[in-house]
């Protein structure tokens, strides 16, 4: 299983416009749980409820796996090999292939998991959300939901009010959160890939090899004059989109917002606070997850109502 990913990025400035501190220590800290859950070591108990949350994203899929207190205990992530891009599921069996790998490799590592949500971009609809549901259910996971990629990652966040910047691998997804509700999406074709594109073309080399290039830490900081106007671009958009839904503070996710440099350009470009978590490549996945969990919580809620009614009815007669 690939396990390659972006070199995680955070920083503790306090300055307004940098990252900050003012992410939730618990969520940074459920982020680096999760991270560590992905070696598949920490099995739980055999009948303990586990929940699925899968991102299926343009440069990646993964899945993380929760408990019942909604506690990181195991996941997976490999390279999406182009099965989904912007959104839609473009190779329907690759992307069920590439899925049911990772479950196969969490359930022989003892993670007994089965109920799962997955994440739809902003502005997806009808029968392209439902294609994501169809891939959980085709990789042999039960789809118990839905949710939009803001609202997982306010989910781990715990966002109050903010705008959550979501760069991935094909787009930019922008959402606006007031009153912990999302009130405003969007969705952009600039991710990742374009800065693939950029270095491609500059180095004469292929797509793949400039992806390597992107993740390579030792190299990011020489590249970072090169990819910067495809950053700029990026916080264009969103001041675009954020000129009628002003907000203080953006939250960015995704494996794109760990190239070090961005949340400066965000900054700058925005006039805004600018707030990174660690493992921004994590929170998606994780945050459905996190939704799976308390979804199955809150149905189980009445349920236990009505048996705690029903026994001191019968006491009562």
């Amino acid at each position: 299983m690939n396990t390659d990913r972006n070199s995680d990025v955070t920083s503790s400035s306090s300055e307004p416009g940098q990252a900050t501190a003012g992410i939730r220590p618990a969520a940074n800290q459920l982020l680096m749980d999760f991270d560590a859950a992905l070696g598949l070591e920490d099995v739980p108990p055999i009948g303990e409820p586990l929940y699925a949350g899968v991102d299926l994203g343009t440069a990646y899929i993964v899945t993380a796996v929760v408990d019942g207190a909604g506690r990181p205990v195991a996941g997976a992530l490999t390279r999406s090999q182009s099965s989904v891009r912007d959104g839609l599921v473009l190779d329907y069996m690759g992307a069920i292939s590439l899925l049911r790998n990772q479950v196969n490799a969490i359930r022989r590592a003892g993670f007994e998991i089965s109920d799962a949500m997955a994440a739809y971009p902003p502005g997806t609809m009808g029968g392209n959300a439902k294609a994501f549901a169809n891939v959980l259910e085709a990789a042999d996971l039960h789809a118990v939901g839905l949710i939009d990629e803001p609202s997982a990652a306010a989910e781990v966040l715990d966002i109050d009010d903010g705008a959550v910047v979501d760069i991935g691998g094909g787009t930019t997804g922008i959402s606006v959160i007031k009153g912990g509700k999302v009130i405003y999406t969007a969705d952009e074709a600039t991710g990742g890939t374009h800065v693939d594109l950029v270095l491609a073309g500059n180095f004469k080399i292929e797509i793949a090899e400039a992806e390597r290039m992107k993740t390579d830490p030792r190299r990011q900081k020489d590249l970072f004059p090169l990819v910067r106007p495809v950053f700029q671009k990026m916080a264009s958009i969103v001041r675009t989109h954020l000129a009628e839904h002003p907000v203080e503070t953006l939250y960015l996710v995704g494996g794109t917002s760990a190239f070090p440099g961005i949340v400066e350009v965000m900054a700058q470009e925005t006039g805004l606070q600018v707030m990174l978590p660690v493992n921004p490549l994590l929170v998606t996945p994780l945050g459905i997850a996190l939704r799976c969990a308390r979804n199955s919580r809150d149905a189980q809620k009445p349920a236990i109502g009505r048996a705690v009614g029903a026994v001191a009815g019968r006491k009562a007669s």
